[in-house]
């Protein structure tokens, strides 16, 4: 559970979510509940006027989160996505896991394939190599490349199916953003309207409890005793990846986030945060954006219309103008 320690404490690679400074509501009852999922901590906040209304929101959204897991969990051998992976077809696939695996593709086909959930077989091969206390060679991970497609996940009327044996798919790179977008749906549904969601990746809703400006901390995964700015929610969804999260080597070249077109991780960012209309969007934006670089991540914010704030490895960060920031 390292990576959501890390969210909580807001050490490296991470976002915290931190006080506000308005006017605390006296009228607002707020609850917080916390979770395991995705093989992490999950924590909702909300409010109310009513507890009984805000209790009933909470149970409701902790079912959501549940059942968003028990489909795409690749922690679960018994999620719908892993048999997907075992296997290669899924019959009769859940409704959310076929709209987050459409929306995936969407994403894939219009960042040309620098996001693409089909990367399964490299992280497999990383994490085969790690448990033997090595890197792959160059030949392992030419050979998982060979299995890694997005155009070879097929959607068909309920069904779902992989093109060739050994393909797989994670949406560990999606899915905790897309948790985050149905379990705010669920408390707005519910009359809720202050809300903060960390699925992993942020939704937020009206104003914190101290009736203030949601208000994230964004860490350095260079320094894991620093933040490098305050960012105060807008309304969108924020998500955050950092190369110190997962790591296949101490020197943190090699991690989590792998470019499909190489095989390997991309070598220039040591951190990015992007805040998206949809959590799902932001959450893919953020693999998308460390394989471009900091030379190109002005020009996917703009192709995206979103923006982010980036940390090359060198500690020097940027972020576009539309980000509201505060020095930490």
């Amino acid at each position: 559970m390292r990576r959501r320690q890390v969210l909580r404490v807001a050490l490296g690679g991470g976002a915290l979510a931190l006080a506000g400074t308005g006017p605390a509501s006296t009228t607002l009852r707020w609850q917080r509940r916390d979770l395991v999922g995705f093989g992490t901590v999950l924590s909702l906040q909300a409010a109310h006027a009513d507890e009984e209304v805000l209790a009933t929101a909470l149970d409701a959204a902790v079912a959501t989160l549940q059942r968003i897991e028990a489909q795409m969990s690749l922690f679960r051998d018994d999620s719908a996505l892993s048999r997907l992976n075992r296997d290669g077809r899924l019959d009769a696939a859940p409704p959310e896991l076929r709209e987050l695996l459409a929306i995936a593709l969407g994403i894939a086909r219009h960042s040309d394939g620098a996001f693409d959930p089909t990367v399964q077989p490299l992280w497999l091969a990383f994490a085969h190599a790690q448990a033997q206390g090595r890197l792959p060679t160059a030949g392992e991970v030419a050979a998982a490349r060979t299995l890694v497609d997005w155009r070879g996940l097929r959607l068909g009327q309920g069904e779902v199916r992989l093109a060739r044996p050994g393909m797989g798919v994670t949406l560990d790179g999606i899915a905790q953003g897309y948790a985050a977008d149905r379990v705010r749906g669920v408390l707005l549904a519910h009359g809720v309207r202050h809300a903060l969601v960390d699925a992993g990746e942020y939704a937020m809703a009206g104003h914190d409890p101290a009736g203030g400006r949601w208000t994230l901390g964004i860490a350095d995964p260079l320094d894991e005793h620093r933040l490098v700015a305050r960012l105060f929610a807008d309304g969108r969804c924020v998500a955050t990846s950092g190369d110190d999260q997962t790591t296949f080597s101490a020197d943190h070249r090699h991690h989590h986030i792998l470019d499909p077109h190489t095989g390997w991780s991309p070598p220039e960012m040591a951190g990015v945060t992007v805040a998206a209309p949809t959590g799902a969007l932001a959450d893919a934006l953020t693999k998308v954006f460390f394989i471009a670089g900091p030379a190109r991540a002005l020009a996917v914010a703009q192709g995206w219309n979103v923006d982010a704030l980036w940390i090359a490895k060198s500690g020097r960060w940027s972020a576009t103008p539309g980000l509201a920031l505060a020095s930490a």
